[in-house]
């Protein structure tokens, strides 16, 4: 048989803690009533006996008789009434020398009267807590001073009076009555304030019991910080309520940043836009949702998907993943020429098999005279693109890239040219995959947006590639229809490419050439011509371009 213990309900417990407060305050406040009876009680009654001594020292009786042997047998009348009259617990007289001569305790005559230092013996007076016959009395013990011609000012012997100090008990059964009423009346309130707190508290937290939410706060933390992607929480005033060990890696963000809002930790730009969800083209009038952002930051690649989160109707906040995809860019631009070369034997297979129907087709009707001069003029445009690329590009991956791009848009019915301008030397491995990355990236957006065009007939890009002695400049012109004015000045900072703003799931060419050029130290930028748009990289190449990587690290 397994015997379960019954767990304690939320409102059991704050009941348990509540009663057990107020049986602490209760304690408390009987330790400091008795410390003020017993302060109230050594203030008047130390008085009364002061003065109750004080008027029997002056007694002339007692004076008269302390002169005379055997005072006892007069004196006890007079100690006897004082004690009933004045309701104290002990009257006693001693002569000079303290031996006590008269006393309501008959037992103490003859012994010697109990004092607390000299100042008795030296005929002052004294009041305080002494033992008299065994138990603890507060006394005031006055000296008697002769007033007959014989013995004026003489010390003749001394007056205690003595009242027995009640013992803690009998202090604390006199207040009984009202801490028990005090008792009754914090249990009732104690009852009540737990049960409506107890309430509330489960009104807030849905009806979870403090076991249960150590549970989900467990859960929650291990979840969040076991999965691989970033998560950050924000509340409705752009404050940071949860971030995972992930993302506050990805973001760069201080070790206390959560509480602090966006503007505290200078998040600004395209990253706010996308974790606040104002702004942007994909937004459904309450701010990014549902889908993936592209955000360069500090030179990683991030994709990013923002959720708002509600309740009842009511905003609570939002909730952003973060993916990294640096690496993925890494790998784009490490495959760039292998997809470049592919593009190529795809596009030309396709221009091959054109010019094989036509020479076919020539050949079937007769004309074989103009076969030849078909074939001619074809050989001449290759001669003629072969020569401007090898003289003008003498780095073979660029080169090999603008062939591959000249038979894509060849395909696309598009003219891509190589500007007069164009001067490339031979460049170090490195340099060539970065170069070429840039303008693979560039050339495919002008490419796209040429085919986007009005005129598809006079569809055209233009490339032109200038070199110095540490950097490389790449400017694409385009006849497309040109940068949105609003876009103009974000693109690249928002990782989209012109076809992520009018509606597609692409988006990391730019953020990849942005990447690339920050890393060499250089910029791109976009602006709109009468005839399109042009895009303008430059980066450094060499020795320069290997000490700006390691800064930009």
């Amino acid at each position: 048989m397994v015997v379960t213990s019954r767990r304690h309900t939320l409102a059991g417990e704050l009941l348990v803690l509540q009663l057990a407060i107020v049986v602490i305050v209760l304690v408390a406040v009987a330790a400091v009533s008795l410390a003020q009876s017993k302060a109230t009680f050594d203030r008047v009654e130390g008085r009364r006996v002061a003065a109750l001594a004080e008027e029997m020292a002056g007694n002339p009786l007692l004076r008269a008789q302390l002169v005379l042997p055997a005072p006892s047998e007069m004196l006890a009348p007079l100690l006897q009434t004082t004690m009933t009259r004045s309701n104290v617990t002990s009257v006693t007289v001693a002569d000079e020398r303290g031996e006590i001569v008269a006393a309501t305790n008959p037992t103490l005559v003859g012994t010697q009267l109990p004092v607390d230092g000299p100042s008795v013996a030296q005929a002052r007076g004294w009041s305080g807590e002494l033992p008299v016959d065994g138990v603890r009395e507060l006394v005031a013990q006055v000296p008697v001073l002769g007033e007959h011609r014989d013995h004026v000012g003489e010390h003749l012997g001394t007056v205690m009076i003595g009242r027995a100090s009640p013992s803690a008990w009998q202090r604390l059964s006199g207040a009984s009555s009202y801490l028990l009423a005090y008792l009754g009346i914090a249990s009732v309130l104690g009852v009540a304030g737990s049960w409506l707190l107890a309430r509330r508290i489960k009104r807030q937290t849905f009806g979870l019991e403090p076991r249960e939410i150590a549970g989900l706060a467990e859960h929650r933390e291990a979840m969040l910080f076991g999965i691989a992607e970033g998560v950050i929480a924000l509340d409705p005033r752009l404050r940071l309520t949860l971030v995972n060990e992930v993302g506050r890696r990805l973001l760069d963000l201080p070790q206390d940043s959560v509480g602090m809002s966006l503007a505290d930790l200078g998040i600004e730009g395209r990253l706010y836009d996308v974790l606040a969800g104002t702004g942007g083209e994909h937004t459904d009038g309450h701010g990014t949702g549902g889908r993936d952002e592209v955000v360069v930051r500090r030179g990683r690649v991030l994709v990013m998907n923002r959720m708002d989160v509600t309740k009842d109707g009511r905003r609570l906040g939002s909730v952003t993943t973060l993916r990294d995809r640096t690496e993925l860019a890494q790998l784009e631009r490490e495959l760039g020429s292998f997809r470049s070369s592919t593009e190529l034997l795809r596009a030309q297979a396709h221009e091959f098999s054109n010019q094989l129907h036509t020479i076919s087709g020539l050949i079937q009707i007769g004309e074989h005279d103009e076969v030849v001069r078909y074939v001619r003029a074809l050989r001449k445009h290759r001669e003629s693109l072969d020569l401007t690329l090898t003289s003008r590009v003498r780095d073979r991956a660029v080169a090999a890239l603008l062939m591959a791009k000249s038979a894509l848009a060849a395909e696309r019915r598009v003219q891509l040219r190589i500007s007069e301008r164009t001067a490339l030397d031979k460049l170090e491995p490195t340099d060539s995959a970065d170069v070429a990355t840039v303008l693979g990236n560039l050339v495919d957006n002008a490419l796209d947006a040429a085919a986007a065009g009005e005129h598809d007939d006079d569809a055209w890009v233009e490339v032109e590639l200038r070199q110095d002695a540490s950097s490389v400049e790449i400017a694409v012109r385009d006849s497309g229809p040109g940068v949105a004015p609003e876009l103009a000045q974000e693109v690249f900072s928002h990782g989209f490419t012109t076809k992520a703003a009018q509606g597609g799931d692409r988006g990391i060419g730019l953020a990849l050439t942005r990447l690339v050029c920050k890393r060499r130290g250089g910029e791109v930028s976009v602006a709109n011509t009468e005839t399109g748009a042009v895009f303008t990289a430059r980066m450094s190449v060499g020795r320069l371009a290997g000490r700006e990587t390691e800064e930009v690290r």
